[in-house]
């Protein structure tokens, strides 16, 4: 009884969010707002199935640029979206980068996979999470909710809401992180821009004055 206390709450609260939740974005066309630190999180504690019923951890996915994207068939502005993050997948995923739709569906694969035929979403890989465990695991407050996580599997950022995941903006700001070397962490791309500028600044003053740039 307790458990479906917890489960009818988590719902609740999620339904009201997804009804209200609207569109996301940030200054300079950015989709995220990246922290100034990455945050580590708990990777082998995000547990999930694929289409095939094997048990996966977000770990599996550690050396990859991931866009997680906690959805559910039940929730209008996640199927809103569906179709952009197929897209995106389509456009980006590779051994670099990929987009883990995670459900939190009751109904688990079959729910999902009904879903992804009746809407034509043939690029996206199907994950579910029917005991919607990852909620609390992540602190996920609503649905969609979508974290964008480095190769080193850091939480770079998280948005709420709907998004058009295919427009140029988000694919830019995705690339930026695709071509940091494994190993090392990408500055986020206004503040790498801001650097950029910077140096440039520096090394036309340099060559106008005869010193050596710093």
């Amino acid at each position: 009884m307790q458990s479906l206390t917890v489960f009818l709450r988590r719902a609740s609260a999620a339904i009201v969010f997804c009804a209200a939740c609207a569109p996301t974005s940030w200054a300079a066309g950015f989709t995220f707002t990246p922290y100034p630190t990455a945050h580590k999180l708990p990777l082998s504690q995000v547990t999930f199935e694929n289409a095939q019923g094997k048990h996966m951890t977000l770990a599996d996915f550690k050396g990859k640029v991931v866009l997680l994207n906690i959805w559910a068939t039940w929730c209008p502005p996640c199927v809103h979206e569906m179709p952009t993050l197929d897209k995106l997948q389509k456009l980006l995923g590779g051994k670099n980068f990929a987009v883990v739709p995670l459900s939190v569906d009751k109904g688990g694969i079959y729910t999902v996979k009904s879903f992804y035929d009746d809407n034509f979403i043939s690029h996206l890989p199907i994950y579910v999470d029917p005991t919607t465990q990852v909620l609390d695991t992540l602190s996920i407050l609503g649905t969609p909710t979508t974290i964008l996580i480095n190769k080193q599997g850091e939480e770079i950022a998280r948005t709420m809401g709907p998004e058009d995941w295919d427009k140029p903006a988000v694919i830019a700001q995705i690339k930026h992180y695709m071509a940091a070397p494994a190993g090392s962490a990408a500055k986020p791309p206004q503040q790498a821009r801001t650097v950029e500028i910077r140096d440039t600044r520096v090394a036309t003053a340099a060559t106008t004055t005869g010193a050596a740039p710093e």
